[in-house]
């Protein structure tokens, strides 16, 4: 326990420090993290916290902002990201340290450059406690929540909703009127995306389930499909969808996207068709154990926290 406690704080010290010092060169102020930020600022000053068209994350994602509200900008992106990164960091440790490997996938990065949920949101696979993560971004913590949830999870997410309906009881309306104003994608309407129904070959499986739910929901760039690396067991199946995830980083140095639809189908090609390919070929004794693996994790590590 206590090695995994410090190598996974080496991991949140040191994406968290990154995260700072990219923020502050590049003058990024807290990235996309900064609208959680805007959402505890216009709520600490009683003003609507919707009041622009480009505020469009739910109320409570504010809740798990609020620590950061008091820091500068930059320096409360870096706290966000380091402490995802420890939970997540934690959470994969359970049974072994291969699993940390799906820090180099390229959605991480991308993510790290422009501080996203989706590392906190992976590791709440792992915590109960921290399932109302999935909340905060739903478009992309709603495949985690459905193949990750258990009583205690639950519980939590209720908790955290009752509370956001208290401090403001009309905001689901006012989020609602703002998601006309959400750019995106859905990977399984983009060419070639349909593949992806053929998961469903596999629907008894956990992860099979993850991948499927998440080629449906709307998403805007390549950091989105970061969860999808919560599939992945083996050392051989992390190191491949690693891989073929730079696929991704590679076609964007050299194109810029003319539309969301190119995003999309190069998400789909580099970062869920070999997350297809790990689902279909993997051997039933480890595809077992793979899917029963988030479900003692959530036990074990539910009574730690």
């Amino acid at each position: 326990m206590r090695v995994r406690i410090a190598v996974s704080a080496a991991i949140g010290i040191a994406s968290g420090a990154f995260c700072w010092f990219l923020m502050k060169r590049l003058h990024q102020d807290a990235g996309d993290f900064r609208w959680a930020l805007h959402l505890v600022n216009r709520l600490l000053a009683r003003q609507n916290p919707y009041d622009t068209p480009l505020e469009q994350y739910p109320l409570t994602a504010a809740l798990f902002a609020l620590p950061f509200v008091r820091l500068q900008p930059e320096l409360a992106a870096g706290f966000f990201w380091g402490i995802s990164s420890f939970f997540l960091a934690f959470g994969l440790t359970r049974g072994g340290y291969t699993r940390l490997l799906i820090f180099f996938a390229y959605p991480y990065w991308a993510g790290l450059l422009t501080v996203q949920w989706s590392p906190l949101i992976a590791a709440s696979g792992f915590f109960p406690l921290l399932l109302p993560a999935t909340m905060a971004k739903p478009q992309v913590g709603l495949p985690v929540f459905l193949t990750r949830f258990s009583r205690r999870g639950l519980y939590a997410c209720a908790a955290v909703g009752l509370v956001s309906l208290i401090v403001m009881p009309k905001w689901p309306l006012l989020w609602f009127r703002q998601l006309r104003n959400y750019e995106h994608f859905i990977p399984i309407l983009i060419l070639p995306g349909a593949l992806l129904v053929l998961a469903l070959l596999r629907y008894r499986k956990r992860d099979a389930q993850l991948l499927f739910l998440s080629a449906c929901m709307p998403q805007r760039w390549f950091f989105d499909s970061f969860i999808l690396w919560l599939i992945p067991q083996s050392r051989r199946e992390i190191v491949w969808t690693v891989f073929f995830s730079w696929g991704a980083a590679i076609w964007r140095w050299y194109h810029v996207p003319s539309s969301f639809t190119s995003v999309g189908r190069c998400t789909v090609i580099f970062l869920y068709l070999p997350m297809l390919a790990v689902v279909l070929l993997r051997k039933e004794r480890n595809s077992e154990q793979g899917n029963r693996e988030p479900l003692h994790g959530v036990a074990s590590n539910a009574h730690s926290l």
